[in-house]
């Protein structure tokens, strides 16, 4: 009986040592799959090619809005007796434009075209309408 003890007990430590070497192959491939996307130099930033042109129409005179590009605050105004025209150059894999209208606090988003686009932002019967035309 004292040998099939011992015997267990060693099948049992192997056992705990393949778990622990399996362990440790996982922790190393997780490291190692997380760090090799990042870039080695600090100081290079990722450069995205596209301009994206925003115009928000005359029916937006006297409206308090804030446009956003993801998180980015754009403008934050009360819009003025002609339309506003303005250009931002893209700055992300991908982005989403959006209309909040300050005074209803109501949010228009809109997935914007990775080439770059021109937007045209319009408000009819209360409602943000946003088209995009894509440049060839």
């Amino acid at each position: 009986m004292g040998k099939k003890s011992i015997n267990s007990n060693k099948q049992f430590m192997i056992g705990n040592g393949i778990l622990a070497f399996g362990v440790f192959f996982i922790v190393c491939l997780f490291l190692y799959l997380g760090f090799r996307g990042q870039s080695k130099d600090p100081q290079q930033k990722q450069v995205f090619e596209g301009i994206y042109t925003i115009e928000l129409a005359d029916s937006f005179v006297g409206d308090s809005l804030s446009v956003y590009i993801n998180d980015s605050l754009l403008l934050n105004r009360m819009v003025g007796n002609s339309a506003i025209k303005f250009q931002v150059e893209r700055f992300a894999e991908e982005s989403m434009l959006m209309v909040v209208d300050n005074r209803t606090e109501n949010v228009t988003p809109f997935n914007l075209n990775p080439e770059g686009s021109r937007i045209f932002v319009s408000k009819r019967n209360g409602k943000v309408f946003i088209e995009e035309e894509e440049k060839p």
